[in-house]
């Protein structure tokens, strides 16, 4: 998710950025003193991470880390942190590329694209994507987590910008000012959806009018190849799934679930979701081998959908829906037919095919989760680091800790036993090994 912060209207400043260009207009990335990354705490621990995490709620975009472990026994010796760095402000999560970190932020006059060495946490290198987005209800800066893809990670910037930047270098390869080229409106907390690159193409929602609230760019150029519907926006990021034997991209707009097919845009299937503020922010779940779960604040609450087909055509089906997890801003995950989620600021575990309510456990506030082999990794809202197997018949917290202070809503990152974890200022790494 992106992350928003439950209020009335924030001042949204405005930025007007080129179009598709090849070329940077707004600078050259910056490499070298000053930096805007402050390195606070360091150890000896040497880090060398084999794997990526290379794009919103890791690999599979679904927050699930299988087959990996975590040691348990906290209790009797704490996880260490590696590094602790100032990053600026922001709750974009982080992405991991050959030990490399890419994230945003701010420093409070512009925002700012960041690469850092994931093994020590310093800075390689900063782009300027625009001017500070400030929210003072609940933090300031940008939202969304980059992609990264065959040696270019992906950014939105919060006034709906996208830029794809050399990962190595931070050198533009192209860039597009959604407002501009498609109409779009910057949402009252912000552009926080994720881009997702799947083959040659990038999506993106914009909630964009006239048949342009979805975009599929190509990857290399920045060409549009497609556009399709149109929508508010909502704060949610894109999926692909493989049901009733279709590829199909799921947006979660600002008041529907629909799918498209990848390659043209062409409509599948939508259904009506509405949340107020257009706050749809979770992340749909697939449920394999063709269900999918939706989740809101505010009062809506969570459903299951069964899609169907029937002479060439894909229809969805509402197995259940009740308010027993609303998810504000953190996906829920799905493990072995149960639903582990935070309902507002209840840590809790449903049934998924009932969406019945199994057990509930405070402590974490509105934090988020991943899965980790067989156990829940929490990032708790204050900053606490926890540790829950995922037991539908019973809550059992095997750890906690305290990594940061205050407004940590961006879902963790895990890598090769190492986690990742921000609030509003600052990010961490733990080693969990």
């Amino acid at each position: 998710m992106n992350h928003i912060k439950t209020a009335i209207f924030a001042t949204i400043s405005t930025l007007v950025l080129a179009g598709c260009q090849s070329q940077a207009e707004n600078g050259e990335p910056i490499t070298g003193d000053p930096q805007m990354v402050k390195v606070i705490h360091s150890s000896d621990a040497t880090v060398d991470i084999e794997k990526n995490w290379p794009q919103w709620l890791g690999p599979n975009r679904n927050g699930v880390v299988s087959g990996a472990t975590v040691r348990t026994n906290w209790a009797e010796k704490e996880p260490k942190i590696v590094w602790k760095i100032e990053l600026g402000s922001g709750f974009s999560g982080i992405s991991i590329v050959d030990n490399k970190a890419f994230t945003m932020a701010s420093d409070g006059d512009n925002e700012f694209a960041v690469c850092l060495d994931a093994r020590t946490g310093k800075e390689i290198w900063r782009y300027n994507t625009g001017q500070h987005f400030s929210d003072w209800q609940g933090g300031s800066g940008p939202r969304s987590t980059p992609s990264v893809d065959d040696g270019i990670a992906y950014y939105i910037s919060s006034h709906g910008s996208v830029f794809a930047l050399n990962a190595n270098s931070g050198k533009l390869v192209w860039q597009n000012d959604l407002r501009k080229n498609f109409g779009a409106k910057v949402p009252q907390w912000g552009f926080s959806g994720s881009p997702l690159v799947d083959g040659n193409l990038v999506y993106v929602e914009t909630g964009g009018n006239s048949g342009k609230a979805l975009v599929a760019f190509d990857k290399t150029d920045g060409k549009v190849v497609w556009t399709s519907q149109s929508d508010n926006i909502g704060y949610s990021s894109p999926i692909i799934v493989t049901a009733v034997g279709v590829r199909q991209l799921i947006f979660f707009t600002g008041s529907h679930v629909m799918s498209v097919s990848p390659e043209t845009g062409e409509l599948f299937w939508k259904t009506p979701w509405e949340t107020s503020y257009d706050v749809n922010a979770a992340t749909p779940v697939f449920i394999a081998p063709n269900r999918l779960f939706i989740s809101s604040e505010y009062g809506v609450g969570a459903a299951v959908f069964e899609m169907t087909a029937n002479a060439g055509k894909i229809s969805v089906q509402q197995i259940w829906k009740n308010r027993e997890m609303k998810n504000k801003m953190a996906t829920s995950i799905v493990h072995k037919g149960y639903v582990y989620g935070i309902d507002g600021s209840i840590l809790k575990c449903i049934d998924a095919a009932t969406g019945a309510e199994m057990w509930k456990a405070r402590g974490y506030g509105q934090g988020s989760l991943i899965l980790v082999g067989e156990n829940l990794v929490l990032l708790g809202a204050r900053g606490n680091v926890g540790l829950v197997e995922a037991n539908p018949q019973q809550f059992n917290e095997l750890g906690n800790m305290e990594v940061l202070a205050g407004r940590s809503w961006t879902v963790p990152t895990f890598v090769d036993g190492y986690l990742f974890v921000r609030n509003l200022e600052e990010a961490a790494c733990i080693d969990l090994n």
